[in-house]
């Protein structure tokens, strides 16, 4: 906890009493934590598990168990590539390895400059859409490899554009 800031571990504090009164507020709490700062680290558990009477290991477990909380940080733009059945048997399988070919990085990790991480889901629920791929909640219905391209390039260039505004 050590590395933690003082501000950031308030922060924690009252997203837990924020839910203090819940049922069950675990899911909450790490939802909320996520939420506001893209990941949930080992010492925050601890803070969490402080404040909630829950045990490291438990919070742990419902940590690492569903795939849209994180141990680490993740980058701006979050790839995520559903590998659902009806995704895997429609090409998302060469969908993945496309964005892990262009971005040069492998499912789980972050590209150097921060900008992309890559996810490979179980399901997103987008069946009819298969394959499909969501970059921070944007769906990409019938991705195909062809496409993987030109929807990093689309990214890339934004970022671009931002840094040119900010230039001004």
């Amino acid at each position: 906890m050590a590395k933690l800031q003082a501000a950031a571990a308030a922060k924690i504090a009252e997203i837990c009493d924020r839910h203090i009164d819940d049922k069950t507020p675990l899911m909450m709490i790490l939802s909320d934590i996520q939420n506001e700062y893209g990941y949930i680290p080992l010492e925050v558990q601890e803070i969490v598990s402080q404040k909630t009477g829950i045990p490291v290991a438990e919070i742990y477990g419902v940590v690492t168990f569903y795939s849209f909380f994180s141990l680490e940080p993740k980058g701006k733009y979050v790839i995520g590539c559903c590998l659902g059945t009806a995704c895997y048997v429609k090409g998302a399988q060469q969908v993945i390895d496309k964005f892990c070919e262009v971005l040069k990085i492998q499912p789980g990790e972050t590209t150097e400059d921060g900008l992309f991480t890559i996810d490979a889901l179980r399901c997103i629920g987008a069946c009819g859409i298969a394959p499909a791929v969501s970059i921070n909640g944007k769906v990409y219905p019938k991705m195909s490899v062809s496409q993987v391209t030109e929807v990093v390039s689309q990214y890339l260039a934004a970022e671009e554009k931002k840094k040119e505004a900010e230039a001004l």
